[in-house]
C-alpha cells in the first residue's frame, strides 16, 4: 500500500466561547478533539456525522483555512503546521476545495470565466496566454460549452454552478480536493450526475478527495473509506464495505438505520439496533466517559465512567467498549 497523501494526527481545534459570567474564566469549545486519518493518494475519505459533529472543521483544519490548536498534518511529507503563511501559499495549489452551496460559493458579478481562471492567476499557475486556452478545457472537463464562459452564475442552475466550482477546483491540478458536502444542496438527478462526474474526474486525474457529508447514501456511492465524527471525535474508521455491512460502533448503526438514502431490508441479515434518544451533551460541558452513552441504546456503566479510546479490530478501529 502507498504512503498516505495526507496523514492527520492528533488534530485539535479550539475556539473561545467567551465568559460563562463575569468572574468566570473564558469558555472553550473544543469542537474537533484529537482526531487521526490518513487519505491514500487516489482515493476518497468520507467524514461522516450529524451536525455539528466537527466534519467540515475537521477538513477545514487539516488544509489550515481553520486554524488549529495543536496537531501534526503531513500532506506529502511536509508537516503544513509548520510552515509560514508564505509558505503554505505555495501548496494551496496542490489543496483545492469544493464548497456546499453553489449558489453562494460563486461571486456573482463576475463571468464564470474569470471566476474559473482566478486561481490560475492568482496561484501564478502556467503562462498567462495559454491560462485562457485552460479555462476552456475545463469547462469542457466538466460538461459545459466554452461559449458559456462569458455568463454570469444567476443564469446557471444549482447543478451548472457546482460543475464550474468544479472547473475551478481543478484549475491549479491539485493532488487533494475537499468536497464540503457538494451534492446536498442539489436535487436528487443532479446529484448522481456530480458524483457521477467527481468519480471520472478521480479515475482521469488520479485525484484524492476527503468527502464531507451527512448522507450515508452519497458516502456509500463515493467513498472507499469512511471516518464517522460524533462530537469532535472519530468513533469509528474503517472501509465502505466494512461500515456498511457490519456498523461496530452503535452510533454508526444508529446512523445507518437512520439514513432515508438506504434500502436496509432484514433480508440481508441487517439487525435494528435501536433507536437513539436524547440530544447530544454540551459540547462545552462533555462527560468523563463516552460521549454517546446518554443517547447509546447499549451503554453499561463502565462507558459514563470511562473513555473509550480508537482501537484497531483488525476490519477498521472503533472507540467502544462494548463494539457490535
Amino acid at each position: 500500500m502507498s504512503d498516505p497523501l495526507l496523514s492527520v494526527r492528533g488534530l485539535t481545534v479550539d475556539f473561545q466561547m467567551g465568559r460563562g459570567g463575569l468572574f468566570s474564566p473564558p469558555q472553550v469549545l473544543r469542537a474537533v478533539r484529537g482526531v487521526d486519518f490518513d487519505l491514500t493518494p487516489g482515493r476518497t475519505l468520507g467524514l461522516v456525522g450529524e451536525s455539528g459533529s466537527g466534519k467540515t472543521t475537521t477538513a477545514m483544519a487539516a488544509i489550515r483555512l481553520t486554524e488549529s490548536s495543536g496537531g501534526q498534518v503531513h500532506f506529502d511529507g511536509t508537516d503544513l503546521m509548520t510552515l509560514s503563511q508564505t509558505q503554505m501559499r505555495r501548496y494551496r495549489k496542490h489543496l483545492q476545495v469544493i464548497f456546499q452551496d453553489p449558489y453562494s460559493s460563486l461571486n456573482p458579478r463576475e463571468r464564470v470565466g474569470a471566476i474559473v481562471r482566478e486561481p490560475l492567476d492568482l496561484m501564478d499557475v502556467g503562462d498567462p496566454a495559454a491560462r485562457a486556452d485552460r479555462v476552456r478545457d475545463l469547462f469542457a472537463l466538466v460538461g459545459l460549452r466554452p461559449d458559456q464562459m462569458a455568463l454570469f452564475p444567476h443564469q446557471f442552475s444549482g447543478g451548472q454552478r457546482q460543475r464550474i466550482s468544479i472547473a475551478r477546483a481543478l484549475a491549479t491540478n491539485p493532488q487533494l480536493i475537499v468536497c464540503d458536502e457538494p451534492v446536498s444542496a442539489l436535487d436528487v438527478a443532479i446529484q448522481a450526475q456530480i458524483l457521477n462526474l467527481l468519480r471520472r474526474l478521480q479515475g482521469e486525474f488520479g485525484l484524492s478527495y476527503l468527502f464531507i457529508s451527512h448522507d450515508l447514501g452519497v458516502v456509500q456511492f463515493i467513498c472507499d473509506d469512511i471516518a464517522v465524527m460524533y462530537l469532535g471525535e472519530i468513533v469509528e474508521y474503517t472501509d465502505r464495505p466494512t461500515l456498511f455491512s457490519k456498523p461496530r460502533h452503535p452510533y454508526t448503526a444508529v446512523l445507518l438505520e437512520a439514513a432515508p438514502s438506504l434500502a436496509r431490508r432484514k433480508s440481508r441479515g441487517y439487525k435494528r439496533q435501536g433507536i437513539v434518544t436524547g440530544d447530544p451533551p454540551s459540547p462545552l460541558n462533555l462527560p468523563p466517559g463516552c460521549a454517546f452513552a446518554s443517547r447509546c441504546p447499549q451503554a453499561q456503566e463502565r462507558c459514563r465512567a470511562e473513555k473509550p479510546l480508537l482501537q484497531d479490530t483488525g476490519a477498521g478501529k472503533v472507540a467502544c467498549h462494548f463494539p457490535l
